[in-house]
């Protein structure tokens, strides 16, 4: 094992939860910090207020005043100072604190890798792909077999049917020959097929003559009246 493989065994030994609790110590006297400066500042702003209520008045009592403001400012120096020196304590651990988890986990990840890959090798994967391969095909053939139909008697030959076929055609085309011949042939009398149509036209034009004859006589009469 590498010396920081040791090193972060040893540390999740020791205190798995250690930077946690220092980032939450950090962070907690950080909002202390916070309420101090708000003290320092309402300090400050009273003795601006004093200093100014008696400058005219009274000049020792605003230079006390100005004197205490100014050790009220580098007290908020200071914190100042120490604010940062907190900050930039947090953000190291918290950078910290995420390179190590993403190592124990990239830790874990090959650790895991490494027992899956510990059972298999390039061998026994070619061995079980043939293994697949080689059921998959005889499962085809199985799916083919079943689906090919089971032979009724000795195997039909194509052509015979053919030729067959063509008989039984010719056989129907010449029964309807021999049954068109046999047919009689009905040639309808004159009397019975009723006039032609020439003979009919000369009929309807005289028809249509006679009653325009009869209409126009009919006028002559009622004008003669």
């Amino acid at each position: 094992m590498s010396s920081w493989s040791s090193w972060l065994v040893g540390k999740k030994k020791e205190n798995p939860h250690a930077a946690r609790e220092a980032i939450v110590g950090l962070r907690s006297q950080l909002i202390m910090l916070d309420k101090k400066e708000e003290f320092l500042n309402k300090k400050i702003e009273d003795e601006t207020k004093k200093a100014r209520m008696h400058v005219t008045t009274n000049k020792r009592a605003a230079q006390a005043a100005l004197r205490q403001k100014k050790a009220y400012e580098n007290e908020l120096d200071q914190i100042a100072g120490t604010r940062m020196t907190l900050e930039t304590q947090v953000n190291a651990i918290e950078s910290a604190n995420m390179n190590l988890e993403t190592m124990t986990a990239m830790r874990k990840g090959a650790d895991a890798l490494r027992s899956i890959h510990g059972s298999l090798n390039i061998d026994k994967v070619d061995s079980t792909m043939d293994s697949i391969r080689e059921q998959m095909d005889l499962g085809k053939e199985i799916s083919d077999a079943i689906s090919n139909p089971v032979g009724m008697g000795n195997d039909i030959d194509e052509d015979e049917l053919k030729n067959e076929l063509e008989e039984l055609e010719q056989q129907e085309l010449n029964e309807r020959l021999v049954g068109a011949d046999r047919a009689p042939v009905h040639n309808p009398s004159p009397i019975a097929a009723g006039p032609s149509r020439t003979q009919a036209e000369p009929n309807r034009r005289q028809a249509v003559e006679d009653d325009d004859d009869a209409e126009l006589r009919a006028l002559q009469a009622e004008l003669a009246m």
